[in-house]
């Protein structure tokens, strides 16, 4: 069965009418088909809200998976013509975000047509899970661009739980809400909403140590957050293909190591 991110590559190149005239340039190993959490800019975010967040979330794909994953992930602005360049973007911050320009809402509803997925999480996130003026405002904005669209819930029994690790819950740097929000279009979630600051719990310094303080359980809550991230990586991947009866005994064989609810 092809990835999300090989049929990601040839629908956009077929799009532009370049499948066949551009040339092949030599990629280093992980080039094509390889996870990477591009950073979507939109309005005046010039980056993630935890910056070494997405190199760390690479880092753990390729540590804990057999997938490949770009270790100096990108940002990329929603009204540039590569928006459409790689199928999974990811969008944090802990502010209110301006209107969507005309441009920005075109660029993004190119992108969602070739079937990407964008995360968005809520650094700004409430202790318990309430999601601050950047949350509000995304949904808001993510409202114009797929305007025929309402998100909705999903929990452990939707793929995102299940596509590497078996989890119960979503978890953060706060603990939050147990389930995920998303904007499910043609079967597949197109927009994941994270009301847990992920990145957060995902931010480590070059010393080593992390950056802020995981609440309330610890360490234990952070590795659960990351396996969140590793689940997260695998759907954009690969979409709904652990639903396939032929990975049931790989499941079982982890869901005995992890126990019954993926847990440590």
């Amino acid at each position: 069965m092809p990835t999300r991110a090989a049929t990601w590559i040839v629908l956009a190149l077929a799009a532009a009418g370049l499948l066949f005239a551009l040339p092949r340039p030599a990629a280093a190993f992980g080039d094509v088909g390889a996870f990477e959490p591009r950073i979507l800019l939109v309005g005046s975010l010039t980056g993630a809200a935890r910056p070494s967040a997405p190199a760390r979330w690479s880092f753990e794909v390729i540590q804990r998976t057999s997938a490949p994953a770009r270790r100096a992930p990108t940002t990329v602005r929603a009204d540039a013509p590569d928006v459409t360049g790689a199928p999974f973007l990811y969008l944090s911050g802990d502010a209110e975000l301006a209107s969507f320009t005309p441009g920005e809402v075109m660029g993004l509803r190119r992108f969602f047509a070739l079937g990407g997925l964008l995360f968005v999480d809520d650094a700004g996130v409430g202790e318990r899970g309430e999601p601050s003026a950047f949350g509000r405002s995304a949904r808001r904005e993510l409202a114009r661009v797929l305007p025929d669209t309402v998100p909705i819930r999903i929990g452990p029994d939707h793929v995102v739980f299940k596509s590497f690790y078996l989890l119960r819950r979503a978890e953060g740097r706060v603990e939050g809400q147990k389930h995920l929000d998303a904007i499910v279009r043609g079967g597949a979630a197109q927009v994941i909403f994270s009301s847990h600051d992920l990145g957060g719990a995902l931010a480590r310094g070059p010393t080593g140590a992390w950056e802020h303080a995981v609440l309330p359980h610890g360490d234990t809550q952070r590795e659960r957050a990351v396996r969140l991230a590793v689940n997260i990586a695998m759907y954009a991947l690969c979409s709904d293909y652990k639903d396939d009866q032929v990975h049931a005994p790989a499941l079982m064989r982890r869901r005995a190591v992890l126990g019954p609810r993926g847990e440590p």
